[in-house]
């Protein structure tokens, strides 16, 4: 109602009314100038990948006549794709779907199922690609892009924010996803695998996740991660991490016991066994201990130990420290590639 007498006065009085007015015009349109131009400037680059399952998986993926639709992004001249693990996993066939309608059989470089990244390549003339950015300069409130296939619709684009920043999020391999953003602009299934970039056309994630029904609430794998485990997979076509070969579970620490034996943990892993022959037997392990601390780092669930257990300690001896009987005690070993 108010609204409406502002509109039915002279136009000068509407001007003073509102003096904000023509500088939100200008910004509206400084905004549709930038995603247009990010639109133009990414687009080509933006594959769709169609891909045959022995089995449907309930996945971020549109099942369409008898294949799954996915998303993917050219990131060099000389072919190499970036997509989802959960995209490409397990497929029988697998087809990338250019733009200008080229259609190509790639050959599948390597995929990280803990981070849910992994690379295909194509051998293709005249490719357009778009590169990194630096996630790490990310703040929220910044305009973020994503552009992708969702339910097999060819290179739709939405736009948003990022809404937060550092979340984790759970790989289909069980492993956490450090280092997550967290986006509100619109990712349906088919988006999984595409871009999401930022005001300049620069790769800031990678889309991975949306939860439904939920509004906003979209995930990527952030530019920086991605892009490390993207090299990792060109370069040794695996991503290395270490194996110690325990079965434990997390068990918390009641006050009375984390005064009285001094911890600076809540909770540790409880050794529930140890597999023959690993690392964890060829050491002072012992069934009943309980982790608390990996070299000078606190270890409170089996993600924390996932996440130290990364390719540089491979072959190196580390200090655990392990609550037994009533006392800490350090435990050298020398984890081996999973």
């Amino acid at each position: 109602m108010v609204k409406f007498i502002e509109n039915s006065v002279p136009s000068s009085s509407h001007q003073s009314s509102e003096p904000g007015s023509s500088t939100d015009a200008a910004l509206l349109d400084a905004y549709s100038k930038t995603v247009v131009q990010v639109a133009k400037d990414v687009s080509d680059a933006v594959v769709q990948i169609k891909v045959i399952k022995p089995k449907p998986k309930k996945a971020n993926t549109r099942r369409r006549n008898g294949y799954s639709a996915g998303s993917g992004f050219i990131i060099s001249r000389d072919g190499y794709i970036v997509t989802n693990s959960h995209v490409i996993s397990k497929a029988r066939k697998i087809e990338v779907v250019l733009q200008d309608g080229r259609i190509f059989k790639p050959e599948v470089v390597g995929e990280d199922p803990a981070t849910d990244i992994a690379v295909l390549r194509i051998n293709g003339d005249q490719l357009k690609f778009i590169r990194f950015g630096d996630s790490d300069g990310l703040q929220v409130g910044q305009m973020a892009i994503a552009i992708g296939n969702p339910y097999g619709f060819q290179y739709s684009l939405t736009a948003g924010v990022v809404s937060a920043l550092g979340r984790t999020l759970r790989s289909e391999g069980g492993r956490l996803i450090d280092d997550v953003i967290q986006t509100d602009a619109a990712l349906n299934p088919g988006n999984s695998g595409g871009p999401l970039v930022n005001s300049r056309g620069e790769v800031i994630g990678v889309n991975t996740a949306v939860i439904l029904p939920a509004q906003g609430l979209c995930f990527a794998v952030a530019g920086n991660l991605a892009n490390y485990i993207v090299a990792k997979l060109i370069m040794e076509g695996k991503v290395r991490r270490g194996f110690v070969g325990i079965a434990g579970q997390v068990t918390r620490f009641n006050p009375k016991a984390i005064q009285r034996f001094k911890l600076q943990v809540k909770s540790g892993i409880y050794v529930q066994g140890v597999e023959a022959d690993s690392p964890a037997d060829l050491s002072d392990l012992q069934q009943g201990d309980i982790i608390i601390g990996f070299e000078d780092k606190l270890v409170q669930s089996i993600d924390d130990l996932h996440r130290f257990l990364d390719d540089k300690s491979i072959g190196q001896k580390v200090q655990l420290k392990v609550l037994r009987s009533g006392v800490v005690v350090d435990v050298a070993i020398v984890p081996v590639e999973l």
